[in-house]
């Protein structure tokens, strides 16, 4: 049903050659949970997270721009940094649990990259706090990789078994506020990672129909990068995208093995599956007439429409 819904997002999205891009900024990480208290207990506790706010939702517009008639929501608003995390709670009707089994290559696949000012301390608190991990341990990329070279990561999933990552950037990797001197452990978000079964086919997407410009790019392989996704003989395409503020959104394309389940037709807003990245941008009317009125200046914005990437991945545009 989203595939049908994405086709008309597409046409309604066609932009003009020289326009000003539709997306402004990459906002919010949005990831539903079983329980919005003990997610926050963890993501404030173990990752330094702030707590920042908290809402119910119940309008109807919320529900349509979700697609789940009769949904209520309870969602914390965290905050790393400059960026924010919302934890949203389906109070009814409950979704589905994340199910067993997923790999870093299947479609439904994304994770939030949380930069740390000290890999070893941090993966050391994490262990203490028994996360689970998706990595043996952290790792570094390879000095043949130039584009990613010494940088270090790790991936490990939170209660709810949604994908994180932390990374660790040397001197002239990634944005120079990394670099800055702070007392902090844990930084803030650089990127939201998704996998995507045609770089190409994302791009005519993201950049060229959102405007989101490509920001950098490689491919990794090796023993590292197994030991960081664990799936054996990976071999990945990333590229980086970016919009004028926020975190970045990067593609992983798997080159190999190319056996990623893809992103069931059914996931909907209340599944702990559903992530959401919110985008923000002005006069939406003018890109999709007819984008659903939704009532909550407490998140600065007055309209929102629900889209859907080739892949399924769910975004909301906003006009603030």
């Amino acid at each position: 049903m989203w595939r049908l819904a994405l086709a008309l997002c597409l046409v309604a999205l066609t932009r003009s050659a020289g326009a000003e891009p539709v997306v402004r900024a990459v906002g919010c990480l949005a990831l539903t949970v079983s329980s919005a208290e003990r997610l926050a207990e963890f993501y404030t506790g173990v990752l330094e997270f702030l707590r920042v706010g908290e809402y119910e939702a119940s309008d109807s517009g919320a529900a349509r721009l979700a697609a789940v008639p009769g949904l209520r929501t309870r969602t914390v608003r965290l905050a790393l940094g400059g960026e924010c995390v919302e934890l949203v709670q389906a109070v009814t009707p409950v979704g589905r649990p994340k199910p067993a089994g997923e790999r870093s290559n299947d479609l439904t696949f994304q994770h939030m990259a949380i930069v740390v000012r000290d890999m070893d301390a941090a993966y050391a608190k994490l262990r203490t706090a028994r996360v689970r991990q998706v990595s043996s341990e952290p790792q570094r990329i390879p000095d043949w990789n130039r584009a990613a070279a010494g940088i270090r990561a790790f991936y490990f999933r939170d209660p709810d078994g949604h994908n994180l990552e932390l990374i660790w950037f040397p001197p002239g990797k990634g944005a120079p506020r990394w670099q800055a001197p702070s007392d902090s452990l844990f930084l803030g978000i650089d990127h939201t990672a998704i996998a995507v079964a045609d770089t190409e086919k994302s791009l005519a997407f993201y950049r060229d129909r959102l405007g989101l410009r490509v920001a950098g790019a490689s491919e990794n392989s090796g023993a590292e990068q197994e030991r960081l996704n664990a799936v054996f003989a990976s071999r990945v395409r990333i590229t980086g995208l970016r919009a004028a503020e926020g975190p970045g959104i990067e593609l992983l394309e798997y080159l190999a093995p190319a056996d990623g389940r893809p992103f069931p037709d059914d996931v909907r807003a209340n599944d702990v599956t559903h992530w959401l990245t919110r985008l923000s941008g002005s006069a939406i009317d003018a890109v999709a007439p007819g984008a659903v009125a939704v009532s909550e200046p407490r998140l600065g914005f007055k309209r929102g429409l629900a889209l859907r990437d080739p892949d399924g991945h769910a975004l909301r545009l906003e006009e603030n």
